[in-house]
């Protein structure tokens, strides 16, 4: 049976519901990357390694609508357009360094080397 329903979704359990919201490959990595500073879309593509246009543009909309970051856009030819964490993405950094060091634990227990970035 279902703890609750959000958005027309069933969530069994919190940990499902806090994944729906930052899981998955990229959003935490661009949380992570917005905590120190605002950012680009051409800066994030940059600082991201692998990420497509598409699937970046897809991670930053659904971070915005979820109120994770704020994307301003400036009325300039070219457009300019930043990206930058909110206090909701804030909370969210914490849990992020942990899953993080809990990595660093693992990759080291097998033997894995990393480029700490």
């Amino acid at each position: 049976m279902p703890d609750f329903i959000y958005n027309n979704k069933v969530y069994y359990n919190p940990v499902e519901f806090a994944m729906d919201r930052i899981g998955g490959t990229w959003k935490m990595p661009i949380l992570w990357r917005l905590k120190e500073k605002v950012f680009r879309f051409g800066e994030l593509k940059k600082d991201i390694p692998h990420i497509t246009d598409k699937m970046l543009t897809s991670q930053l909309r659904q971070l915005e609508e979820e109120g994770f970051i704020n994307r301003k856009v400036y009325p300039v030819v070219p457009p300019k357009v930043e990206y930058s964490i909110t206090e909701k993405g804030k909370t969210a950094i914490p849990i992020i360094e942990m899953i993080r060091n809990y990595g660093l634990e693992l990759m080291e227990l097998e033997g894995i080397k990393h480029k700490m970035k």
